[in-house]
């Protein structure tokens, strides 16, 4: 997971410079907000002249997934004492919850699971700041306009496509990344990137409205092995 993340941060850390963010607050963006996909959108958004306006609002709703996450993680960390929960919370990305959601789900008793999630978490972090300050520096040792034409902006959306393709593994995520794509192909016109907050919303209640009509896979379980039960009992009493 942590070495997944370094060409990414490196690409941030040079593209946040290439569009005229300061290496400062190109830093200071992994530092606080950390947040792979709202920097990189973030980056685009200011590339492109956004007002601030939208550009909170857009990485805010981009965001929305950590909710889902949220509740996914819910059961497993309500224990804890509200500065695990503020620190976990605030170190939940796409990848800290993939691999973490695995280890939760392991069948032992382990009472110190959410130390793997906090390692985990932490290793990614440490990365990505390493990662993004190599960006940076390699950014800021070329000519700004030699930088500009390295095509750096291409790389923004084959990274988008690189982080999106190995999460689609259930159907609301496929459902969410379609529906996202093709509405945001289809406003791509409109004024200040507000075609990226209508992608995303849409995306997102797309996906919510898909895991809703999903059949609980967690009744159905019981059920057949209800019906195995039966099998079982009728062949005995046929012996």
């Amino acid at each position: 997971m942590e070495v997944g993340g370094i060409p990414f941060g490196v690409i941030f850390g040079a593209l946040a410079v290439a569009v005229g963010i300061s290496p400062m607050g190109a830093m200071g963006l992994s530092l606080l907000v950390f947040a792979g996909s709202a920097q990189f959108i973030g980056v685009n958004l200011v590339a492109s002249g956004a007002t601030i306006p939208i550009i909170i609002l857009t990485t805010f709703v981009v965001n929305l997934r950590h909710v889902l996450y949220s509740v996914t993680l819910a059961p497993f960390v309500k224990h804890l004492p509200r500065r695990w929960l503020v620190l976990l919370g605030f170190m939940l990305t796409d990848e800290a919850f993939f691999t973490v959601i695995n280890r939760y789900n392991q069948p032992d008793e382990s009472p110190y699971k959410h130390w793997y999630y906090l390692g985990s978490a932490l290793s990614m972090y440490i990365v990505w700041q390493i990662s993004t300050l190599v960006g940076i520096i390699a950014a800021s040792a070329v000519d700004s306009e030699q930088l500009a034409n390295l095509g750096l902006d291409f790389t923004l959306v084959a990274t988008f496509i690189g982080m999106l393709i190995p999460s689609i593994k259930n159907r609301p995520l496929l459902v969410a990344a379609v529906v996202g794509g093709v509405v945001a192909v289809l406003t791509y016109s409109m004024p200040n990137q507000i075609g990226l907050i209508i992608a995303a919303i849409c995306g997102v209640t797309a996906g919510v409205i898909a895991e809703s009509l999903q059949p609980d896979e967690k009744q159905e379980e019981p059920n057949k092995e209800e019906v195995l039960n039966a099998k079982t009992q009728r062949r005995e009493d046929a012996k």
